[in-house]
């Protein structure tokens, strides 16, 4: 069976930042978001944090009006963040194991040690219907674990393949595809990202068996600082139509 080509999802977070180093409302991530999806990407993510030094509380409100495709929210689960994905019901939250002095997620779930407070989090989201993923590693028994606490997809942590990308893809990417094995054999749908780009996307996603998503913002914005955000996502896009291609041609 054919896998169906990995879903792009941009992070609008560092539009946010841009905004709120001048105040007011430029530019708007409102406006921003529309025309991601505009131009061709397949979802909206968005990681509020306590200080809101990016995205708001009040604009991952705003955005379940605004998104048409998918709308996506990270973050940690504590009571606020739990109750604003309740209230925006977005159609998927991923669950980041960040404290609110982390300037960006560094690290995936322990699942073992956390599976009591992760299985009331997943529990509760389940019962209003929003899909989960679980930010995580490539440790097999972690992915087993968020398996056993009834999560609908992990998202995979590919800093570590992005940082070893140059040095030697091939085992760079080994633990991913064990982790995509893993993750299949446990019932998981695959996410991934972070530090994903123009350079090693492509590669990523023809490595992985059943990838559905991909969710990436730092490198996208940036690009988009030189290329424009239409011709930047659509170049994305592009990696992912051609990691789907190589895997028609491996069957």
């Amino acid at each position: 069976m054919i896998d169906k080509q990995a879903r792009l999802s941009v992070n609008i977070n560092k539009i946010a930042t841009l905004r709120n180093a001048r105040g007011g409302n430029i530019p708007d991530v409102l406006l921003a978001s529309k025309y991601c999806e505009e131009f061709g990407a397949q979802g909206i993510t968005v990681h509020p944090r306590p200080d809101e030094r990016h995205i708001r509380y009040d604009d991952a409100r705003a955005l379940r009006n605004i998104v048409k495709t998918e709308f996506n929210i990270e973050g940690f689960p504590n009571k606020e963040f739990m109750d604003l994905v309740i209230e925006c019901n977005p159609d998927q939250v991923t669950l980041v194991p960040d404290g609110p002095n982390i300037l960006t997620s560094n690290a995936g779930w322990d699942t073992i040690d956390n599976f009591d407070f992760l299985k009331d989090v997943l529990k509760e989201l389940k019962n209003n219907h929003i899909r989960s993923s679980i930010f995580i590693g490539c440790d097999k028994s972690m992915i087993e674990s968020a398996g056993r606490l009834g999560a609908d997809r992990v998202e995979l942590y590919t800093e570590d393949y992005a940082k070893n990308f140059t040095l030697n893809k091939d085992e760079a990417v080994k633990p991913y595809v064990l982790a995509g094995n893993i993750a299949r054999q446990n019932g998981l749908g695959i996410n991934a990202g972070h530090d994903l780009n123009l350079d090693n996307l492509e590669f990523f996603a023809a490595s992985l068996d059943g990838l559905q998503e991909v969710s990436i913002g730092h490198s996208i914005i940036s690009d988009a600082i030189y290329l424009g955000l239409e011709n930047t996502i659509q170049r994305y896009i592009y990696k992912l139509e051609l990691a789907h291609i190589n895997k028609i041609r491996r069957q």
